[in-house]
């Protein structure tokens, strides 16, 4: 008899083990995969083991979700995404929006934008949605302004006016806070400002505002969207759970929720 249960014991928990979702998900350090790892037990209570594999740049995590290396990313915005799509020809779809990092000016060197001078030195990210959202950042701060039919991917070939012939550095988003000092001013990405200790409403001397249509997503291969897995990835992070740590976490507003 004793064979007989140990038998149907092991059988069960092979069944239990079997059964286990795996879900790999990449993402930003901060907040995306810090708030990832904060919904781990929630979802290794639904059988779902989550695995958060963590990226640096804002390209290996599309190419690794398109080619089916990993299930999910979590670390950009909508535009960024549609972008993606149209020049490499993916298939990376929204899963679900959570939340907005405020795009802000930062600087090591004046307390504020109207101490800028003739032919300041500005850095903006080079990738074509960031760069565009900076220097939209820019016109509303009232620096440039920008062609009628320059759209989400402007670039600086687009700015019709430019009273301080302010000049423009497009740089690798991640790299921004370590050049800051190198230049008058620069647009910095809300997650690397964060992971740099700068607070957007402390230390940005112009922030971007709240209706803005960056929303970071999951992002899944066309498809994978309606996946229980997925649907519960989404699910836990747009919970009261996340919501109530991002309030006390980010209390200055540099990570706002959308849900």
């Amino acid at each position: 008899m004793k064979k007989i249960i140990t038998f149907a014991t092991l059988l069960l928990v092979a069944v239990s083990v079997y059964a286990e979702t795996k879900l790999k998900v990449g993402a930003s350090p901060e907040p995306h995969a810090e708030l990832l790892n904060l919904v781990k037990d929630d979802l290794a209570a639904e059988g779902i083991a989550l695995e958060v594999i963590e990226f640096q740049d804002y390209v290996i995590p599309n190419e690794a979700v398109e080619s089916g290396e990993i299930d999910a990313n979590y670390f950009q915005h909508l535009p960024y995404l549609n972008s993606f799509n149209d020049e490499r020809g993916y298939h990376l779809v929204n899963a679900g929006g959570i939340h907005v990092e405020p795009f802000a000016v930062y600087s090591s060197k004046i307390k504020d934008l109207k101490d800028l001078k003739k032919k300041a030195k500005i850095a903006i990210p080079n990738d074509p949605t960031n760069e565009g959202r900076a220097l939209l950042l820019l016109q509303d701060a009232g620096l440039i302004t920008l062609k009628e039919d320059a759209g989400l991917q402007a670039t600086p070939q687009d700015i019709a006016d430019n009273p301080l012939k302010i000049k423009f550095k497009e740089i690798e988003a991640a790299s921004l806070p370590r050049v800051l000092k190198d230049f008058d001013a620069a647009v910095i990405n809300g997650n690397y400002a964060i992971q740099a200790g700068l607070s957007a409403l402390k230390d940005g001397l112009f922030v971007e505002g709240s209706s803005s249509p960056y929303v970071n997503v999951i992002a899944v291969k066309a498809g994978n969207e309606n996946n229980d897995a997925i649907k519960a990835l989404v699910k836990a992070l747009q919970s009261d759970k996340v919501k109530e740590y991002i309030a006390k976490k980010y209390p200055n507003g540099d990570v706002v929720t959308v849900f």
